[in-house]
Formats: C-alpha cells, sequence, structure tokens
C-alpha cells in the first residue's frame, strides 16, 4: 500500500539547525505541524502556525515535562497502520490522526556530560519521550518518514514537496539510522552510568561510534573498512583536521595513532617516525629539526613510507628536511603556515593537525576483537618513575645513563613484544620488535644499529626490555653489543642469573617492577 501525503508531522528537537528551513517547506506543502516546548516557541517566532502537543492531546505537559509526548494520541498516530482496517477503525474510535513525520533529536545528554554537570543535572538530561517516538516511528516506517540529523532535511522537504511523502527504501534507511541513533544514545548513558558505580566491567556492554568515513578497503584490498569515531575527546586521528593529501587508509590511521601517542610520552622536542606500527626511530632534542634528523638515521631504510609524528608544532626548518622524504603521513599538535607552504608539493602527504597532544597518563579503554566477542582493558598509562626505579647490581647507573634508561623504556612501551630498544644521548640507535624470542629481538636491534650508524653503533648506549630476560641470554647479546646500562621490568624466577651476568660483564641494571607488554 502506498502511504497517503504526509498530513502532519511531529517536530521536537534539541539541535534546531534547518529547524524553521523545515518547518516552512512542510507547512508551503499542506503539512500540519505539531510540536513542544521550545522547538514550538522556535517555530512560531518565525511566524509559523504550530499546534502544541497539549492542545492536541488535551492533556497538559507533567512532571517538569518528563511528560509530554507519552500518551495515544500521540503514539497511536505514529503506530497505527492505515492498511489495516482494524488500526483505522480503533484510530476513528479514538479521535486518533495519523502523523506521517517525525522529526527528533534527542537531549544533550553527552554534550551535558563532557561538561562536568553534577549527576542530577545528568540525569534530567536523559530522553524518555524522544526514544520512544523514535522507536514508534521507526517500526512504523512502512507508513511514518522518521529524521533524527538535519542532514536528512532537505531530501525529505523535497521528496514531500514532488509526491507528498517519501519512498519506501528512504523510510526504511531512516528508521535504521533512527534505532543507530537511540542505541548509542542508550550506550553513552550506560557507559555513564557505570563509571558513576564504578563499574569498569559491567555484566553488558555497548559500544558506540559514529563512521567518519568510509576506507577503500582494510589491512589488504580483499578488506572492507571503514574509521567510526567513538567521541572520546583525547586528541589524535579521531579528532584531527587533514590539512592535505589523499585519504587516509588503514593502515596510515593505525599507524598514525601509534606514533602519535608514543611522541606524546617525551617533554622535549621529539620525533617518533613509525612503520607497521612499530617505532623505528625516536628521538628528543633541544629542537625538532635536531630530534627528527636523529630519530630518521636510527633506521632510515625502514623510515621510508613511514609517519612522522612531532609533539611541537612543526616548523619549517623540520618540515624541509621531512619533504625529503617519501611519508606517508605527518601528525603534529599545529602546522605552522610557512611549514604548510614547503609541504604543499607534496600533494599527496596526508598532514594531520590536532590541535593537543593526548595525555599519556590519562585512563581510557582498548579493544581487541576475538571470535565471538572482545577484550577489553585499561590503556597503558603506566609511567615509571625515577624514584621507583630499583637499582639490582653492584654498579649503579651513572645520571646519563639513567635519562637515556628513562627514555629508552619509554620508547620500548610503544614496540611490539618482544621489545628491545637500544638507546644513546636521547635517541634510539637499534630497535627490536615482534619477536619470538628476547634475545633475537636483541640481537636484531644491534645489527640494524650497526648497518644504520656503524660498528661502533651500540657501544656506550643502554638497553630497554618491554619485560624481564628470562635467561641471561638477552642480556649478554645487548652486552656484546657494548651497552653499559640495562633496564627491565625483573621477576623472573632466573632473575639472580641474569644479574649476576649483568654484574660480571660491568653493567648497571634497574628494574622498574612494570613491565609493557604490546601484542
Amino acid at each position: 500500500m502506498t502511504p497517503p501525503r504526509i498530513e502532519r508531522a511531529l517536530l521536537s528537537v534539541s539541535d534546531k539547525t534547518g529547524l524553521v528551513e523545515l518547518a516552512r517547506r512542510l507547512a508551503a506543502a499542506g503539512v500540519e505541524l505539531l510540536s513542544t516546548g521550545g522547538s514550538a516557541r522556535t517555530l512560531r517566532e518565525a511566524g509559523l502556525a504550530v499546534v502544541e502537543v497539549a492542545d492536541y492531546t488535551g492533556f497538559p505537559e507533567i512532571l517538569d515535562g518528563r511528560v509530554k509526548t507519552l500518551q495515544p494520541k500521540i503514539h497511536g498516530g505514529l503506530l497505527g497502520r492505515p492498511d489495516l482496517p482494524a488500526h483505522r477503525a480503533q484510530m476513528e474510535q479514538h479521535g486518533i490522526a495519523p502523523i506521517g513525520l517525525l522529526v527528533v533529536n534527542l537531549y544533550p545528554f553527552r554534550e551535558t556530560v563532557a561538561k562536568g554537570a553534577d549527576f542530577e543535572t545528568c540525569i534530567e538530561n536523559i530522553d524518555i519521550g524522544g526514544p520512544a517516538l523514535l522507536r514508534a516511528a521507526a517500526k512504523n516506517h512502512a507508513h511514518v518518514t522518521v529524521l533524527t540529523d538535519p542532514a536528512d532535511y532537505e531530501a525529505a522537504a523535497a521528496a514531500i514537496e514532488a509526491g507528498g511523502n517519501t519512498g519506501a527504501e528512504e523510510r526504511k534507511r531512516l528508521a535504521a539510522k533512527a534505532y543507530a541513533h537511540t542505541a548509542a544514545y542508550d550506550a553513552a548513558i550506560s557507559g555513564w552510568f557505570a563509571g558513576q558505580l564504578g563499574d569498569d566491567f559491567p555484566a553488558e556492554l555497548t559500544i558506540a561510534g559514529r563512521r567518519g568515513e568510509p576506507l577503500r578497503y582494510g589491512e589488504n584490498p580483499h578488506q572492507a573498512a571503514a574509521f567510526y569515531r567513538s567521541g572520546e575527546s583525547r586528541p589524535g586521528v579521531a579528532t584531527a583536521r587533514q590539512l592535505q593529501g589523499k585519504q587516509l587508509s588503514y593502515n596510515n590511521l593505525n599507524d598514525t595513532d601509534a606514533a602519535f601517542e608514543a611522541v606524546a610520552e617525551f617533554e622535549r622536542p621529539a620525533v617518533v617516525i613509525v612503520k607497521h606500527a612499530n617505532p623505528c626511530g625516536v628521538a628528543e632534542a633541544d629542537s625538532l629539526e635536531a630530534a627528527y634528523g636523529r630519530a630518521l638515521a636510527c633506521d632510515p631504510v625502514s623510515a621510508y613510507g613511514g609517519i612522522v609524528a612531532l609533539n611541537r608544532a612543526l616548523d619549517a626548518a623540520t618540515a624541509a628536511r621531512i619533504a625529503e622524504l617519501f611519508a606517508e603521513v605527518v601528525i603534529a599538535p599545529e602546522v605552522e603556515d610557512e611549514a604548510a607552504a614547503l609541504l604543499a608539493a607534496r600533494r599527496n602527504l596526508r598532514v594531520l593537525a590536532t590541535g593537543a597532544l593526548p595525555d599519556p597518563a590519562a585512563p581510557g579503554w582498548t579493544f581487541k576483537s576475538l571470535s565471538g566477542g572482545f577484550l577489553l582493558q585499561g590503556r597503558d598509562n603506566g609511567r615509571v618513575a625515577r624514584d621507583r626505579l630499583e637499582v639490582v647490581t653492584k654498579r649503579a647507573p651513572s645520571e646519563a645513563e639513567l635519562n637515556d634508561l628513562l627514555f629508552a623504556f619509554r620508547v620500548a612501551k610503544h614496540v611490539k613484544s618482544n621489545a628491545i630498544v637500544y638507546a644513546k644521548e636521547g635517541a634510539t640507535v637499534g630497535v627490536g620488535a615482534g619477536q619470538m624470542s628476547r634475545v633475537d629481538s636483541s640481537r636484531i636491534a644491534a645489527r640494524k644499529a650497526r648497518e644504520a650508524l656503524g660498528e661502533r653503533a651500540t657501544e656506550g648506549a643502554v638497553v630497554a626490555s618491554d619485560a624481564f630476560f628470562p635467561f641471561a641470554d638477552g642480556l649478554l647479546a645487548a652486552a656484546e653489543a657494548g651497552v653499559t646500562a640495562v633496564i627491565q621490568p625483573g621477576g623472573s624466577m632466573r632473575d639472580s642469573e641474569v644479574i649476576a651476568a649483568a654484574d660480571d660483564k660491568g653493567l648497571a641494571m634497574v628494574f622498574t617492577g612494570m613491565r609493557h607488554f604490546r601484542h
């Protein structure tokens, strides 16, 4: 059955973007306008004739506005099926007229929470009538058009002007969008409530996201993919402005996030270069340009086609150096005008400005999908304090070694396990990542250091391990490379053997008591 012309619309929105223009077009098409509260005032002030819901139902708003649209004349008008004689008869019996168009978006609950409002204010911004209206209209989408997004107003108005109603497939699409809207809203409320109760792992958990853009493909061309934003305000790829370049790919987004999270670990001007989600060069210095040069020197082969992340505004001098490298993405809190102009010639290079750095110590959550479920854990926001280090060898590290040890351990936190990082004077000289044995990571890091910086690259360096050395062999491999100091979590059954090996080689070693597995 083809729905008749829309004769009546209910408009009740929190976000009034585009409301007046839509209502004008509906009124010009002969649609009666029902509305509530602030929406009705907005429409009247624009000179439009509006029927208040309370006048339409014959029942006033009560309980401070908590009950206004929860009425049979409203829900019957949305849920009634004109194709069923019994429905038509009951609607006529009770004086219920069909409502063919619903325009609703919900109380600003998330925005209220984001402003730091108190508990009672947040509770009062939980919409009750709105979700009920949306679900009713969406259920009866064969006969009712439901609009939750101002972006859909133009197409709906044009269809009503042209033919009196929207198309069946469009109503189905809009219904799906309405259910997604209410689901995300409920997810925000349940997540907030769990937080209020201190329940980090509630019995039922709903995750909501808003699609940013579809991607050409996923990790590989045969995999479909899209990028969704969670609404978290943490600065990074989800909040960044893309100043130039091609669309970001799935792998670009993943690697850029890893790079920017890593560079935020450092207080001094720092640069992190990432390839396949692993840092291949990290350095801090008195200037970004100097830090970039030292980060690139660690592994210039792997840096080709990588991601460059900076923890300061990108300046012209550093941009000129970056422009010499084929990079996929550059991300920084800000990009100076002269730097942007220098990079503009590299039209395919993606340049992102985030406005700020993420806080490495801030709490948060990470997810990993499994077949039939997912894993949820707190973000690794652990940071080792200098005064919490335990010196376990006969020789304590010097001040310079201690600085490099802390630097190297911060880098190791962002390297896939098993992770080994060699560092010297605030820069990585070798990185070993993702190996099945820690001794292999240690040897690979030393080999890469020699290939990039020369045979003596690791002499006088320090080494960081993301987890304990289960045997002395990994430490001995580092000692063979010429390191002078070691930082590791400790906690192995063979700690005493590892400590004895370090003492035998004259190494200083400290335990952190904290590991940084990254799988």
